[in-house]
């Protein structure tokens, strides 16, 4: 019986090992809220990644306007930006890397730098990429870090603008050697329209319109530390021991108990 017994404790004792040296090995995501700027050396800026198709817009109409409430006033930014021609030059995929600041403000894909305005612009599109700040390759952290990416407003009126309004959070990724990534989630509500003013109809855009929230996310790694562990083990090994030997008496108690009352029966 003491050997079952033994056999019994051991196997427990390997199981609950298992457990812990899983749990030990694995590492944790903490989330914290607070209310900062994260990334100080960042010069007030953000930067940002947009990729967008528009499928009956030909590249050269297709531009990229910045403003915001610090004065910036930028039409057809070009910088770090390219167009592809898509459907033998009838449409455009825009793809550009470029910073805001760190103020209210809107960036919008339109045909306001073209030399000569279309009488027709169609503005339907579809949005494979609109991301701030660094992207993030964690696998256990998801987030709306991408929340506009694969938006599809291909069967919208071609004569509509489209207003996305952003609410941009900032979040901070450190792993477990203190290396810190900082990145932007973002919620967005939208809507199209067209619009019209007491000249005529304005020329459809595609609006991004971006607010930053004061509170900060921040991801941590953290690993069970190792003198834990250790005393986690400890104690499983010394309980599953001491539980064993309770037990083990007590079997032994109760055969020679037994054993007593047989030998009274015989007699």
């Amino acid at each position: 019986m003491g050997r079952s017994v033994s056999v019994c404790c051991c196997l427990f004792i390997l199981f609950l090992f298992l457990s812990e040296l899983t749990g030990f090995i694995t590492t944790e995501i903490v989330n914290e809220l607070y209310v900062d700027d994260p990334d100080k050396d960042s010069g007030g800026k953000i930067d940002v990644s947009l990729n967008i198709s528009l499928p009956n817009l030909h590249c050269e109409l297709v531009g990229l306007d910045i403003q915001d409430e610090m004065g910036r006033h930028e039409v057809g930014h070009i910088d770090n930006s390219m167009k592809i021609p898509l459907n033998n030059g009838v449409g455009c995929r825009f793809e550009g890397q470029f910073s805001i600041n760190k103020v209210p403000g809107n960036f919008h894909v339109s045909t306001h730098s073209a030399t000569a305005q279309p009488q027709n612009p169609d503005m339907t599109h579809i949005i494979h990429k609109l991301s701030f700040g660094d992207t993030l390759q964690v696998h256990n952290v998801h987030g709306a870090f991408n929340a506009l990416g694969g938006a599809d407003r291909l069967t919208s009126n071609p004569l509509a603008s489209h207003d996305y309004i952003l609410k941009i959070v900032p979040t901070v990724y450190e792993d477990k050697s203190g290396k810190q990534q900082f990145s932007y989630q973002y919620t967005v509500a939208n809507k199209e329209y067209v619009a019209y003013s007491h000249t005529g109809r304005i020329i459809p855009a595609i609006w991004f319109r971006y607010d930053l929230s004061p509170i900060t996310v921040k991801y941590t790694e953290r690993r069970q530390p190792l003198y834990r562990f250790i005393t986690t083990i400890c104690a499983i090994i010394g309980g599953t021991f001491t539980v064993a030997g309770i037990l083990d008496s007590c079997i032994f108690t109760a055969s020679e108990a037994w054993k007593k009352i047989q030998l009274g029966k015989m007699h």
